[in-house]
This record gives structure tokens, C-alpha cells and sequence, in this order.
């Protein structure tokens, strides 16, 4: 058992958590609001993973690197944390977008 590949997804979360606070994104402006579309995102791409796996598409695979804890068959505890990442990352660059181009147009 390794826990290795959750504690870069802990890692790189902390990352966004700084990221969003040092130049208030998402969370830092409405944190009820982001909490709202995180949950949200996560929840739609943990349904397309149990359709994924349903149908045979996606697979655990045998990677060293994971906990080999399972939520359910096919389905590590990392790739809760993954998608977390994932939406909390495409949250953080909208939002900086946003930002930029607000700036450029003033």
C-alpha cells in the first residue's frame, strides 16, 4: 500500500487552496457558491466514472503508487481527490480568466 500518489493530489490541492486565497478565484470571493459547483463537478464526473465503469470502459489498473483502497469496484479513493483537483483547477482558471480580461479591458 502506497500512499504516494494521494499525497500529490493532497499536495497539489493545497496548491489551488493557496493559489484561490492569494489572488481570491473562486472560493475566496463565494465560498458557498464554489462548495456549490465543486460538489457539483465532482459529483457529475464520479456518475461518468460508474457509467465508465458499467460498462467496461474504465479500469482500476495495478499502479504501485495507489492506496488500494476502493470506494467501489474499479473505483480508488484517489480518484475522488483527482476530480476535486480537476474541478477546483478549471474553477481557479476561470475565474483568473475572468480577472485578466477585466483587467485588459479597463
Amino acid at each position: 500500500m502506497s500512499f504516494l500518489y494521494l499525497a500529490a493530489l493532497l499536495v497539489s490541492l493545497f496548491g489551488m487552496v493557496v493559489l484561490d486565497r492569494r489572488y481570491r478565484l473562486f472560493f475566496a470571493k463565494d465560498a458557498r457558491r464554489a462548495g456549490i459547483v465543486l460538489a457539483v463537478g465532482i459529483l457529475f464526473f464520479l456518475a461518468w466514472d460508474v457509467a465508465g465503469i458499467g460498462l467496461g470502459i474504465f479500469f482500476r489498473g495495478g499502479s504501485p503508487l495507489l492506496t488500494g483502497i476502493v470506494l467501489a469496484p474499479e473505483l480508488p479513493l484517489e480518484e475522488v481527490f483527482f476530480l476535486a483537483l480537476l474541478c477546483y483547477v478549471t474553477m481557479n482558471a476561470f475565474a483568473a480568466a475572468r480577472i485578466l480580461l477585466e483587467r485588459r479591458r479597463a
